[in-house]
This record gives structure tokens, sequence and C-alpha cells, in this order.
């Protein structure tokens, strides 16, 4: 009986020992942290770069992973002299597309940095006869073309014997055994400080590598918390992303997926709950990330810039990726879909920036919206007559730019119907509803 006397003892510390754990890992954004969401999700559109020493080989960056001895692919950083690279061209492209930011593979799973990092002589400066900081450039070629900067960075390296083996990169001439975590830790924390210190604004952290080691077969405690927490203390206004495949851990102010718009899962990469973090999906071109000698099977513009309105409908930015070639340049196919998409988006990047998502899903395309105004995209409609689900008080309809080109509609208890002359053909019709 007298034990009953402390069963509520017992109760309260085994509910503080469940909460401080929780309490630890309490995150709560800074203002400027909220202004670089806010910032964010109004941007809407970006573009990725893949590049490194990978690109030499033609095969994409997971090449090192399939086979080759880490020290005969590490040789080829000698050979490595991207004489057709300039940053300034590629911020113009990309500005020119109507993206506003853009996110670059500063070190990526082959553990080849592409900045003068004082960690390892195993970059491009120190390694490769170009010797030119790519970092430095880019940062000073967004600045210069209004674009902000976002870096991705790997946590994973195939390269060094210190980093803990996970599923992936078990090079033959690498002895797992050696692996040594807190050297390893330590390594990565010196090069996010000097991304983070020599580089001007950066506007995110774009993590990668968290899957290496599966929660299942290899669970590893990758000590995020406090990597977060070195990373905002840095720079107070950089947004993290991490593309772990998983609900957004604490500390992350963007929620990532990959191959796949929010809410759908075909790529197997992003069946994860939809947070209320600023929501980003990256996608390909073509099929790889870094450049593949046999890939030229681009998207069609059409399909990109319904990709880009899709994501954007669902209250998502594009982050729409570029393997340049491995003399630096732009694969042509890429520019014209930059350009394409370009002059798409000054015609209609009103109906994109700063928009809200639809809310709803439909087979003729989807909707965006700023106060006061939603935007019908109809991308793929198969009839004249266009259901809008919602309750929607509609003044007028009208074609987008031109309210005095009015379209017919009827109200409906559920939505409206819209009502065409005919099914149109465009890339995207729009149609702009005004409320009462």
């Amino acid at each position: 009986m007298k034990n009953n006397h402390f069963r509520p003892l017992l109760l309260l510390l085994t509910l503080l020992s469940l909460i401080t754990p929780l309490m630890a890992h309490a995150y709560t954004p800074s203002p400027e942290i909220l202004e670089s969401r806010r910032e964010f999700a109004n941007d809407r559109f970006g573009i990725f770069i893949h590049w490194g020493i990978y690109s030499m080989f033609g095969q994409g960056e997971w090449y090192l992973n399939y086979g080759p001895r880490a020290d005969e692919y590490a040789k080829a950083a000698a050979g490595f002299y991207p004489i057709g690279f300039d940053a300034d061209q590629w911020a113009k492209a990309i500005r020119g597309s109507g993206a506003k930011y853009v996110c670059f593979t500063s070190r990526h799973h082959d553990g080849f940095s592409m900045w003068n990092t004082e960690q390892s002589d195993y970059n491009i400066v120190k390694a490769s006869p170009f010797g030119r900081d790519v970092i430095k450039e880019l940062s000073d070629a967004c600045a210069d073309n209004d674009l902000k900067l976002h870096l991705y960075y790997s946590h994973i390296d195939w390269t060094r014997p210190d980093y803990p083996r996970g599923r992936t990169g078990h090079t033959p001439d690498l002895d797992s055994t050696r692996y040594d975590w807190p050297a390893y830790r330590a390594f990565m924390d010196r090069q996010l400080t000097e991304l983070l210190t020599n580089y001007g604004p950066i506007r995110a952290i774009w993590f990668d590598g968290w899957w290496d080691h599966d929660e299942d077969a290899s669970p590893f405690d990758w000590q995020l918390d406090s990597q977060y927490e070195l990373v905002h203390s840095l720079q107070p206004a950089c947004l993290i992303g991490n593309n772990h495949h998983q609900s957004p851990f604490p500390g992350e102010d963007i929620q990532i997926f990959e191959r796949d718009l929010p809410g759908e899962n075909s790529a197997g990469l992003s069946g994860q709950d939809i947070s209320p973090l600023p929501l980003e999906t990256c996608n390909t071109m073509n099929g790889m990330w870094g450049y593949k000698l046999v890939d030229t099977n681009y998207k069609d513009s059409r399909t990109l810039i319904h990709y880009l309105v899709r994501t954007a409908g669902l209250g998502a930015n594009l982050l729409l990726n570029i393997g340049p070639r491995p003399d630096g340049r732009l694969p042509e196919q890429a520019l014209d879909r930059l350009r394409d998409i370009g002059q798409w988006m000054e015609k209609y990047g009103e109906t994109i920036y700063s928009t809200d998502g639809a809310g709803f899903k439909a087979d003729w395309g989807t909707a965006t919206r700023l106060p006061g105004r939603t935007f019908i995209h109809l991308l793929t409609p198969e009839s004249s007559d266009i259901f809008v689900p919602g309750e929607l008080n509609v003044k007028r309809a009208f074609r987008y730019g031109d309210p005095t080109r009015p379209v017919n509609f009827s109200q409906k208890e559920d939505g409206i119907i819209i009502h065409l002359d005919s099914i149109p053909d465009e890339i995207d019709s729009i149609i702009e509803l005004n409320y009462l």
C-alpha cells in the first residue's frame, strides 16, 4: 500500500522525462527567419545547379557510388578546367527565366568542394588547374543580378575515411572501419562556417544525405540540432531545408519534396505529410541531376511550365535542376527551356509570384490566388465547361490581362462553372475571377 503514495511522483517524473527532450528540440524561428520564409514563399521559382568533377565522367552525380575507386576518381580533379564557366552568364540566363534564386551544390556526396575551403585540399582551387573559387564568383553574380543564393551541402562523403559508412558509397579502396564521427562532424561544421562567413548572404542551406543511414537498418544520430543552431547563429536569416524525405525536423524552415508535387508520391520519395512550412519541390529538366552525356531527353517547355504552374497551385516553389557540362557551360537545351519559361513568366508571372495555392486539385489544371483575385489555369481542359470548386462569390470573370473580354459563368452552391466558347489549346489559358 505505501508504494501507492509515490505513484503521483513517479508519474510526474515520467512525464518530465518525455517532455524534456521535446523542450530541448524546441525551435522558435527568429523575426529574420520569418521574413526569409515569407520572401522564399513569394519567389515560387528557383534553379538548382548540380555541378562538380562528376560532370567530367558524363555519368551523373552518383557515378562514384557505382564502382570506381575513390582515389582514382579523385585524380579527375587534376584535369578539371571548366574554361567555359561564367557565373555572370549563368546568373543572367537564370534571371531571364523568371527564377528568383539559385541553389548550388557546394559539396556533393563525392566530397569535392566547389570553393576554396581550408578544411581539405580536395577542392576546386587547390586540386584543379582551374584554381578559381566558383562559389565566390557565383555569389557575386547572384548579387549583381538580384538572385538569392542557396547552397546544397551533402552530409555524405564517399571519399573521406572518417565518414561513418551508411547504405551508399562503399568504394573498394576505403576502409569503412576507420570512421570517426566526431572528426567528420567537426569537419562539416568548419566548412559550413566558411560558407556562411565568407560568401555574403546565403538565404538557405539545403542539406542532403540523412537517408544514407536508414532508421531501421542502420539507425544513426546525425546531431542535427546543434548543426542547425550553428547555421542560424552564423546567419540569422538563413533558412534550413533537409532532403530527408520525412516530415520536417525541429529547426527546419522549409519542407522539401523530391521529384513530386506536395501530396504526390510517384517517385517513392515524398510520402510525408505536408507541413505549414514553406514548401519546395525539386525536379530535373531531363532525367539526371548532374551532367550525363547520353541524357538529352529534356522535358519540353510546355511540360515544364505546366509543372511550375501546378507547383504554385499547391502553394509550393519549384526548384528546377540543370546539370552544367564539364566545361562549365549550361547545356543548350537547358538554355532554350530557360528562355521559353522566361518569356511565359514575363507575361504571366503575376499569376505565380507571391500567390497562394488553390487548395484543390482538378483534371483541367489548377488555380492560384492573390487577395480578391483567383487565377484559373487551364492546362489540360477536356471540356469548354470548367467546374471550379469552393465557396466562390464571383463578381466577374475575364481573360487574364484583358478585362474587356468577359467570360460567362454560372454560380453553384459548391462552386462555379466557367462557360467557354471552345476548349483552349494554349500552354495555359488563364481566367481571372474577381469577387464581390
